[in-house]
């Protein structure tokens, strides 16, 4: 009898031993065909990463730009004027008088975006980045997010995250480039403390989302 019960439970390890080894490897080929999928979707995107100009060097080439601004045209770098320009053209059209007295449009609707010079910075660094991508062989139609993201989440988000800069850029009164840049480059307090404060905000919010694009 014991010999029967040893030979009986053997057959049970042995049955269960089978059965665990074919569900690993199930579990392999799923994952592998997970990760080829995965990988396959991501590597033109870090092929195309490899074709990226030297950051040090776009950081000069910003610099030399935000020098020969000023000396051609007695201002620096900045974007948030043109879209104020835009706004108060539009409520300019609607009432020009509620414009013309209105603190915040007032200034903006002096300038309107024919004279703006701001909106055709925007428009060339439009054409520009438009023509690197180009020129790099990375111009493609997609929505950059990571593999847990989906595209209408990511969506979402970047147009909360543009609301909050747009929002933040005017209680600032300039964003990253008349700020950061112009600003910085002038050795402004102010400028300063906007620029560190959007790092630290950037960095602490990374925290959260990163697992997103992992």
């Amino acid at each position: 009898m014991p010999a029967i019960a040893a030979a009986g439970t053997a057959r049970v390890w042995d049955e269960s031993e089978v059965y665990r080894r074919r569900v690993d490897r199930r579990m392999e080929k799923s994952m592998s065909a997970t990760a080829l999928r995965t990988a396959s979707k991501f590597a033109p995107l870090r092929a195309a990463d490899r074709r990226v100009m030297n950051p040090y060097l776009a950081g000069f080439g910003i610099g030399v730009l935000l020098l020969l601004a000023f000396l051609i045209m007695g201002r620096g770098l900045g974007a948030t004027a043109a879209f104020g320009s835009i706004v108060a053209a539009i409520a300019g059209a609607i009432s020009p008088e509620w414009t013309a007295a209105n603190p915040a449009l007032k200034g903006y609707f002096a300038d309107p975006p024919a004279t703006n010079w701001t909106l055709y910075l925007i428009g060339g660094a439009f054409v520009g980045a438009l023509a690197s991508a180009l020129l790099a062989g990375r111009m493609r139609f997609r929505i950059e997010r990571g593999p847990h993201l989906s595209a209408r989440a990511r969506l979402a988000l970047a147009f909360f995250g543009g609301a909050v800069a747009a929002a933040g850029a005017k209680l600032a009164k300039g964003c990253t480039s008349g700020q950061a840049l112009t600003g910085g480059a002038q050795l402004n307090l102010g400028s300063w403390i906007f620029m560190l404060s959007v790092f630290a905000g950037a960095y602490l919010l990374a925290f959260f989302v990163r697992k997103e694009w992992r």
